[in-house]
């Protein structure tokens, strides 16, 4: 059997379980029967428990059964399916590519983004992270007419707004955050680091809207005005995992969130226009408030 329609029967064992909350093994074989790609043939008890290992063995995922409540299958850490791990976003990814997979007649009419080819340079630095050796790179930043060198020790990657981003740290112990994109070249070294044992990845840009750390400024309570449509969206896509609705009227919603409003923050704010808005802290209103004004006064020229 070829991997691709394996990997469309994990990703269809996981959904299915998944959206039931529990299922025994019967009720997943008539469900299984339906689909086109069973033929129309019940799965094996053998390639069901085939399935499960190499799902936890793939993505992390683990199907476990409650023998106490007839013997019924369920997701035993559904948290890998909503939190920001690698498993949700490989599991995630691969499903959305079999759907597109599945999609090739009506091709014209499936519309796409446009992603950056940072991720060239990616499967480079994950090697030097999981070696722990250091890279080598020239790195041109926008605007630079010539990129400069750099050896850098790489402590993790973070995808954001469809690019890839290196957290590295220089010999002098200075962090920086590197979009793969703009690399010109990188190469693994020869030259062995220690990664920092307290260090946290996601501890590190816990307090982030992005990839602006910003590590000396305090995170601090922000209260967001959303009106209208804003605040579905907001509920949907949190704009960060502090985020709580703390009051509900008529026509807006306000949301706090407790972070460093970093310039990466105030940009996606101004870009809300009138949908959103500023109540806390003062000096940030302030800010959105004379970002506003300037962008008008472009207009006025």
């Amino acid at each position: 059997m070829a991997t691709p329609s394996l990997f469309r029967q994990y990703i269809w064992l996981v959904n299915t379980i998944n959206n039931a909350g529990k299922i025994t093994f019967a009720e997943i074989n008539r469900l299984w029967v339906g689909e086109e790609m069973s033929g129309g043939v019940e799965m094996a008890r053998t390639t069901f428990n085939r399935h499960k290992d190499a799902i936890l063995d793939i993505f992390g995922i683990i199907i476990d059964c409650d023998r106490r409540d007839g013997y019924k299958y369920y997701i035993d850490n559904q948290e890998v399916l909503r939190d920001n791990s690698i498993q949700n976003w490989m599991f995630s990814t691969i499903s959305v590519g079999n759907v597109l997979s599945e999609g090739l007649s009506v091709q014209n009419r499936i519309l796409l983004e446009n992603v950056p080819s940072g991720g060239a340079h990616l499967q480079t630095v994950i090697k030097a992270m999981k070696e722990s050796l250091m890279i080598s790179a020239e790195y041109r930043r926008y605007g630079a007419s010539e990129p400069k060198k750099f050896l850098m020790m790489p402590y993790c990657v973070k995808l954001f707004r469809q690019r890839w981003y290196a957290l590295c740290r220089h010999r002098n112990g200075f962090f920086g955050v590197f979009s793969l994109d703009r690399f010109e070249r990188v190469e693994v070294s020869d030259l062995h680091f220690d990664i920092d044992p307290d260090f946290d990845a996601a501890e590190y840009f816990s307090e982030c809207f992005g990839i602006v750390s910003e590590v000396n400024a305090p995170a601090e309570r922000i209260v967001l005005r959303a009106y209208d449509s804003e605040r579905y969206f907001l509920r949907d896509l949190p704009l960060h995992h502090t985020q709580r609705e703390i009051a509900t009227e008529e026509d807006y919603s306000d949301f706090e969130i407790v972070m460093r409003p970093t310039f990466d923050f105030s940009s996606h704010l101004l870009s809300r226009g009138i949908m959103l808005k500023v109540i806390e802290t003062q000096w940030l209103a302030d800010e959105i408030y004379e970002m506003h004004l300037q962008a008008a006064e472009m207009y006025e020229e």
